[in-house]
This record gives structure tokens, C-alpha cells and sequence, in this order.
């Protein structure tokens, strides 16, 4: 059961960590301070800001039920 619990535990580091990192790679949902500093979207890279978000949420969605399920094994396997 020990090297079950180690196992278990290194993965939802794992899973902690990578959900960490897609929430803080994922654009803001400020609008209209782009304009102040004089930037501009184009059609193109709103649609690929898009689908790079889509994928950071997706990957969001992923840790966090990895996470989830992780987290009560270990409450089960210690319980």
C-alpha cells in the first residue's frame, strides 16, 4: 500500500501542477485595454487565441478531474 500511496501522491502533484500552470496561461477576459497601448486584434489571431484557449480549458478540465479522482482514491486507499 505504501508504494501505491507514492505512486498516487506523485500523480496529483503532477496533476496539481499542470492544472496550475494551464489556469495562468489562459488570456484574461479584459477587453478594451488592448486599445489603450495601441494594440489591435485581427480576425486570424482572435480565432487562434480561440482555439489555444479551448485547448488550455480543456486541459483545465482534464487536471482538475484527475485531480478529483486522485484525491478520493487516496482518501479511500488510507481510509
Amino acid at each position: 500500500m505504501a508504494v501505491l500511496n507514492v505512486i498516487l501522491s506523485v500523480i496529483l502533484i503532477l496533476a496539481c501542477l499542470f492544472m496550475i500552470v494551464t489556469v495562468l496561461l489562459q488570456s484574461s477576459n479584459t477587453r478594451g485595454l488592448g486599445a489603450v497601448a495601441g494594440q489591435m486584434d485581427s480576425y486570424f489571431s482572435k480565432n487562434k487565441a480561440k482555439t489555444i484557449d479551448a485547448k488550455l480549458a480543456l486541459g483545465t478540465k482534464i487536471a482538475a478531474a484527475v485531480f478529483v479522482v486522485l484525491s478520493l482514491a487516496m482518501l479511500l486507499i488510507k481510509g
